[in-house]
């Protein structure tokens, strides 16, 4: 995902959601975020700690398209460098 970021988010610990990115070869522009979220997990070391492992955005892309992307905080795997995601496209609202 190749994208430019607003960086407002980034004052209260979030990550820069996107403004747009690309997609299949297609730009993709953030309208407006509808709802927001974080998943959180357990320590990995033991710890009785919770911390913040996705922030979770669902967007209006367009008048009749609505994404769900979200940022990993600490990647993990051969795909350590990629954090932004998008995890599912509906246009059923047309």
């Amino acid at each position: 995902m190749t994208a430019t970021y607003d960086t407002a988010r980034m004052a209260s610990g979030e990550p820069g959601l996107p403004r747009a990115f690309t997609w299949r070869g297609r730009t993709i522009e953030v309208a407006g975020v509808l709802r927001s979220w974080r998943e959180t997990g357990w320590c990995r070391h033991g710890s009785p700690e919770r911390y913040v492992r996705k922030h979770w955005y669902e967007v209006a892309t367009g008048p009749h398209e609505i994404m769900k992307l979200y940022f990993e905080r600490s990647p993990r795997g051969p795909r350590r460098g990629e954090r932004w995601w998008l995890f599912s496209v509906d246009d059923s609202t047309q």
